[in-house]
């Protein structure tokens, strides 16, 4: 393939996927606005009108902040790319830091940063102006910045020696560098699960032993029946953060913790809140994580497979706005280019990862029906929906290329078929 013809090919992959990401904004802002002057019927009698409107009006927010915040990403895109940003980055970095390893790292520090910088007034906004105006940010400035701190310290510590040892395998293992990658990649990940629970989110939050008695008794009453051991129930304080609520459990083998959002546990009665774990252990026992991390691991390999095959093309690197320096290695320069343009390439099949995610949801329902009541679960449901101004009444077409959960009409349709 040409330079000329892959940057063709780009180019209408990119244009493709921006129609269609606007196209469907506009359905679902349509959709919803149009619905917004009455509670659907299912829900009449559960959720007041206002509260209705907040989630049209915090649906319409979102989407005009996502288009503009598309538009921003879009020009930054093609800024690094085909107008030749990552090419000047690479320019202006290699006298400083000479042409080995220290040059690829530094280039992938310098994107980040840059990219940092240029997302902190969406961050920003999204924060302190979007949430803000709806109620969930219960977030401080200083809050914000500390946590940003941390975010980025965080990333140097982890990132940087996986970067290095990727860029180390892509130079020194052969053409199959890429499966060597993988396999670190993959370890990467479980070490991540093991220490996540103990060593990195008490960085961003405090978890404290769940100390409701008949709460404790409740849960481990619905663990022992579905056989699902934990080494410890907690509740973590994302009100300091978000009204937004959840329940979820996490880490790996016998390090599983299960934790509640202090906002769940304040806005749910006992028996709901039981029936919404009983759906997170639904996912579990079912073993969905499992197939996902299977099903990510087979598409990460596959990825890597063609970064294998696309890094020893010249035409990739310039068809892409990048012409490769004699004497300079080119591997971090693959490795960015490949993340930038890959979704613009994948965002066509996203569909698929919402069918596979929405079955799993719809058969946690059934599990947490099965060992709950799941009129305790619609209940839940229908609160969370309500506190989250979640949207009852999204496009069906802009549903399935976004939302790895069903609609709630459909959802709640399914878990009253069970209580009959």
């Amino acid at each position: 393939m040409s330079s000329l013809a892959f940057s063709i090919l780009f180019v209408s992959f990119f244009i493709l996927s921006l129609v269609l990401r606007f196209w469907l904004s506009s359905r679902q802002l349509r959709h919803v606005m149009a619905h917004r002057g009455a509670v659907p019927a299912d829900f009449a009698e559960k959720i007041p009108l206002a509260a209705h409107q907040k989630a049209a009006d915090y649906t319409a927010a979102k989407i005009h902040f996502g288009l503009l915040s598309l538009l921003f990403s879009s020009t930054v895109l093609i800024g690094f790319t085909l107008l030749g940003g990552l090419q000047w980055l690479a320019i202006a970095l290699l006298p400083h830091t000479g042409n080995g390893i220290v040059f690829q790292i530094g280039l992938f520090v310098a994107f980040a940063a840059v990219s940092g910088v240029l997302d902190l007034p969406f961050d920003y906004y999204r924060q302190f102006v979007l949430e803000e105006r709806f109620g969930f940010n219960k977030m401080s400035l200083g809050l914000w910045i500390v946590d940003a701190l941390k975010g980025t310290a965080l990333g140097l510590v982890l990132g940087l020696p996986l970067i290095w040892v990727v860029l180390q395998l892509m130079e020194k293992s052969g053409n199959l560098w890429w499966l060597y990658t993988w396999l670190v990649w993959i370890g990467f990940q479980l070490v991540m699960m093991v220490i996540a629970p103990t060593l990195i989110m008490p960085l961003f939050n405090t978890f404290e032993p769940l100390k409701d008695d008949s709460l404790r008794q409740r849960i481990e009453g619905l663990m022992a029946r579905v056989n699902f051991a934990a080494k410890g129930l907690f509740v973590m304080d994302g009100s300091k953060r978000s009204a937004h609520s959840n329940a979820f459990f996490y880490g790996f083998g016998a390090n599983k913790r299960v934790v509640f959002f202090d906002t769940l546990i304040a806005s749910l009665t006992q028996p709901e809140i039981e029936a919404v774990l009983a759906h997170e252990l639904g996912h579990f026992k079912l073993q969905h994580n499992l197939k996902r991390m299977v099903i990510g691991s087979v598409v990460s390999l596959a990825f890597l497979a063609l970064l294998g095959y696309l890094k020893n093309q010249t035409w990739f690197y310039s068809g892409l706005g990048f012409d490769p320096m004699p004497g300079v290695p080119s591997d971090a320069v693959a490795l960015l280019l490949f993340m930038l343009v890959l979704p613009v390439f994948t965002f066509l099949f996203s569909p698929l990862t919402s069918i596979s995610s929405r079955k799993h949801e719809f058969e946690a329902d059934a599990f947490a029906a099965t060992h709950t009541d799941a009129r305790d679960l619609i209940s839940a449901l229908v609160k969370m929906y309500e506190e989250n101004a979640s949207t009852l009444t999204p496009d069906r077409l802009h549903s399935t290329f976004y939302d790895s959960h069903p609609p709630a009409s459909i959802r709640i349709h399914q878990l009253n078929l069970a209580v009959r």
